[in-house]
């Protein structure tokens, strides 16, 4: 008598060409992601504060590659002031970073079908 039930019988019945296609849409997805994240670490993100006292300039890797201030955000009895400027922009500038990695990987993720999965 034959067995029924489970996912087809190990790998000689079921779904091989299922697996096999999303074996294939993974890596496909792995190369897209790779690409994509090249393509982030190389952009750069820039904000401001202050009214543009500040600004902060990040790369998609989240490292700082330049701040500018302006001189008349320098004032030697309000240097709190200053350094919340600073951070401000900082952390704008890779807040945005973050996003726009967010955005490209939920995109390139959108198109990943799991309905062959066995859930």
């Amino acid at each position: 008598m034959g067995r029924r039930g489970g996912y087809g019988g190990g790998f000689g019945g079921g779904m091989p060409g299922n697996m096999t296609n999303m074996l294939k849409q993974a890596q496909r997805m792995q190369r897209q992601m790779e690409e994509a994240q090249k393509t982030i670490e190389n952009k750069e993100f820039t904000a401001t504060s202050g009214g543009g006292a500040v600004e902060a300039t990040v790369t998609g890797k989240k490292v700082l590659t330049k701040l500018v201030i302006d001189k008349d955000a320098v004032d030697p009895d309000d240097v709190e002031m200053l350094q919340d400027m600073v951070m401000a922009a900082v952390n704008e500038a890779l807040s945005q970073a973050e996003t726009a990695n967010d955005e490209l990987m939920r995109g390139i993720s959108s198109g990943l079908d799991l309905s062959g999965l066995p859930i």
